[in-house]
């Protein structure tokens, strides 16, 4: 059977390639990896979508948000200084995917297609509210993370659509979020279990508005249900634990050779504790560096990679 390779040029063109049967590529890391491990053949046709300029680019919208590009990478993500300090759950996640090489090379949208429980952008987006822009012949549809992720490694997108970007609204007065994993090792490693948060606070202190999403505990990244119930609520060790234990209700994990079901449903309340410790932090005015991981003691100590800070939003 014969083999094509298309460089695409422009998003028509890649898509163009992709409803003739070519599996589309941007960074390949996952795909690299995913056939050395045996678990997908490599494709015979592929189209390379690293070269389409509408793709790569972080822009602010109209409305104040911000739109990013499918194929921004990692390393972009923890750089860019609007990520960082306005939608910082974004950049801890972006830090603790995989190696430098692999950050450098990898992909936002691939990541999102991908639609691993185990993503650490995934958690981040959900709790920022994301929107997605898939593209087809005929135009262009958003949907939302959990109207995509339809099981692991499976999404609603058809065969002729192509993500295109990420949408995120502008960040909201007195908020802050923020990305927290359970890892083993101190690189190259999947979460555990993970935990992402946003919170906005009152003036008087408060939780004004509050979204929790956990990794590797579901079949998909997990929102977790009955926050709007903390509202008003004063942050204390009792805000504290009670969250821990909705997020303990809301997962549904596995046992594997990686860790047992039980221990991923008590880990995935701490890491939720710590998540929204430090969004309500960041919310306060004070600085927390990307990642939260680092900045707490958990795996490596900060690099110039990863050592930005997630400061407060206005």
């Amino acid at each position: 059977m014969s083999s094509t390779f298309t460089i695409a040029t422009s998003i028509d063109e890649a898509i163009a390639a992709k409803v003739a049967g070519a599996t589309v590529v941007a960074g390949g890391s996952d795909l690299v990896v995913g056939h050395r491990q045996g678990k997908t053949p490599l494709p015979n046709n592929l189209v390379a979508i690293d070269r389409i300029e509408d793709l790569g680019r972080i822009e602010t919208t109209d409305d104040g948000g911000l739109r990013i590009g499918a194929i921004v990478t990692h390393a972009r993500l923890i750089e860019d200084s609007t990520i960082v300090s306005h939608y910082s759950a974004l950049a801890d996640g972006a830090a603790l995917v995989g190696s430098p090489s692999t950050r450098n090379v990898g992909t936002l949208g691939g990541n999102i297609m991908n639609s691993s429980p185990a993503m650490d952008t995934g958690g981040p987006l959900v709790v920022l509210a994301a929107e997605l822009e898939l593209q087809s012949p005929t135009g262009i549809r958003t949907v939302t993370t959990d109207q995509l992720w339809t099981g692991p490694g499976e999404t609603s997108a058809a065969d002729d659509e192509l993500l295109v970007a990420v949408r995120l609204p502008g960040p909201a007065a007195n908020s802050g979020s923020a990305y927290v994993r359970l890892e083993y090792r101190r690189a190259m490693e999947i979460a555990v279990v993970g935990a992402a948060a946003f919170v906005t606070l009152n003036a008087n202190g408060t939780i004004g508005d509050m979204r929790i999403a956990l990794t590797a505990v579901a079949p998909t990244i997990v929102a977790v249900a009955g926050i709007s119930e903390m509202t008003g609520r004063a942050i204390d060790s009792t805000l504290l634990d009670d969250i821990a234990e909705l997020a303990r209700t809301t997962a549904t994990p596995i046992s594997d050779l990686r860790a047992s079901d039980r221990y991923r449903r008590h880990t995935v309340g701490v890491m939720a504790k710590r998540a929204v410790a430090a969004a309500v932090t960041r919310a306060q005015g004070t600085p927390v560096a990307v990642p939260v991981n680092r900045s707490v003691g958990i795996g490596a100590a900060p690099t110039s990679n990863n050592a930005n800070s997630g400061g407060p939003k206005s």
